[in-house]
């Protein structure tokens, strides 16, 4: 008997289905994004560029630890509504269980790893002699927050799977409020600084982590995190690693390019690596908004995936893919035009202001694409397809990204053509996705016997 909470993925209208999923996870996002927004807006009120180069510095150490997250949030999204599908609602508990408490382990001890070793890890990301010790004090707190970010980020996924999106938005909203209120509380009320962001980051996970723990151990939950049921055989650890790992990945060639690219940026100067930081942030507006509709309809196209019911899973695509091209143009648009008075709200210094304003807009190049981009990666990691899927997440950032990083920085070695690198590869990216989406349809959907096979290993 098909649970209640699924419901809304096998029979719903599709526009019900899809928006009611989507708008979740993108205010999800979007308090994400708030979040990242306010450490910055609360730093640069003390006026110091170095301590926003240092938070900048700092942000790929963190990044890595989201991707971990990632690695268990998506691939164990993808397995269980992929269970669900087909009807083995307890094979899903053995997997959230496997899930958590996995995740849980590597984040212990990458938290003893990084506090034991915070000040040589920020030479090795980018900081310098006068951005060292903000970053230092920075990494070195958020350290403790690390197997909390990797339970929230796990399950602010994996709960969308069960059909509770509004208890995935839930955690990731109040999580970032309490951070948010303690950002002025603790940076500028008690003058804490950097150290004051890293303290609000690490109770906003606490509140993230707990609420999501007491949720799963609750009767309302279909899932379970009871240590009994962990199973890493059975296909389990290689079903949520084979989509996790691409997932993972492509967040780890992420940091790895963010690395590079400040990097190569702070050998301008760090003026340029404050207002890289800033239209990073800013263009985040816009990529939270479109990741947040990928994700929202990743658990929607795997359970029809699961259940083969092609017709509702085509029908699916159709309307995100159009929900996701208006909302590009609409992005696109504020983040252009919003350009200059949303940097300069984060920097009042001339210099690290026309860096920013000018990255932001070269950034957004892109925005147009970028909501296709995500749907067509989420329709992927949703299918189980792990050839295509670990393909797209090489592509963008190692094979594409990195490289025209360096090539950039040897024949023009301009902060703006740095920068221009991002918008080539997310157009190149994009239409790397489509054929792969196309090539995993025509291979899985097309395919019988294929898809009797991907259910059998289910």
């Amino acid at each position: 008997m098909r649970e209640k909470s699924t419901e809304l993925f096998a029979s719903a209208p599709i526009p019900k289905a899809v928006f009611t999923n989507m708008i979740p996870a993108i205010i999800s996002m979007i308090m994400v994004m708030i979040y990242n927004l306010a450490d910055t807006f609360f730093i640069a009120q003390t006026k110091d560029h170095l301590m926003i180069a240092a938070i900048s510095v700092s942000s790929p150490a963190f990044f890595f630890f989201m991707a971990i997250g990632s690695l268990f949030g998506i691939g164990g999204t993808s397995l269980i509504s992929r269970s669900l599908g087909a009807g083995k609602g307890e094979k899903a508990k053995h997997i959230s269980s496997f899930c958590f408490w996995t995740g849980t382990a590597i984040g212990i001890i990458s938290a003893l790893l990084i506090h034991f070793n915070a000040r040589s890890i920020c030479y090795m990301i980018g900081a310098d002699g006068d951005t060292i010790g903000y970053a230092t004090e920075y990494l070195d707190i958020l350290s403790f927050a690390i197997p909390l970010l990797i339970i929230g980020n796990t399950f602010s996924n994996i709960i969308r799977a069960e059909g509770k999106p509004q208890i995935a938005m839930i955690g990731t909203v109040v999580g970032n409020l309490i951070n948010i209120v303690l950002d002025p509380i603790l940076i500028s009320g008690l003058k804490l600084d950097v150290r004051g962001a890293a303290i609000a980051t690490v109770l906003g996970n606490i509140f993230s982590a707990g609420f999501y723990i007491y949720h799963l151990s609750s009767k309302h939950s279909m899932l379970s995190l009871n240590p009994k049921l962990y199973r890493a055989g059975e296909g389990i650890a290689f079903g949520v690693l084979a989509i996790g790992i691409p997932a993972a990945l492509n967040s780890l060639l992420m940091t790895a390019s963010n690395i590079i690219l400040n990097s190569l940026m702070s050998k301008h100067n760090n003026f340029a690596v404050a207002g890289l930081g800033v239209a990073m942030k800013v263009n985040s507006i816009a990529v939270m908004v479109l990741i947040g509709m990928g994700f929202g309809v990743q658990p929607l196209l795997g359970y029809n995936f699961g259940a083969r019911n092609k017709e509702r899973f085509n029908g699916i695509m159709r309307f995100s893919l159009l929900v996701a091209f208006i909302g590009s143009l609409v992005m696109t648009i504020i983040c252009y035009c919003a350009a200059g008075p949303l940097v300069r709200i984060f920097l009042d210094n001339e210099q690290a202001f026309d860096y920013g304003f000018q990255f932001c807009r070269i950034l957004i190049y892109a925005g147009p694409v970028l909501g296709f981009m995500f749907i067509f990666q989420n329709a992927i990691q949703a299918t189980g397809a792990v050839v295509p899927a670990m393909i797209l997440s090489v592509c963008r950032q190692g094979l594409i990204l990195i490289p025209l990083y360096y090539l950039s920085n040897h024949f023009f070695h301009t902060p703006r053509a740095l920068t221009m690198c991002v918008p080539i590869a997310d157009y190149s990216s994009t239409a790397i996705s489509v054929i792969l989406f196309i090539y995993t349809m025509r291979k899985y959907f097309g395919d019988a016997e294929m898809v009797d096979k991907i259910e059998q290993e289910l």
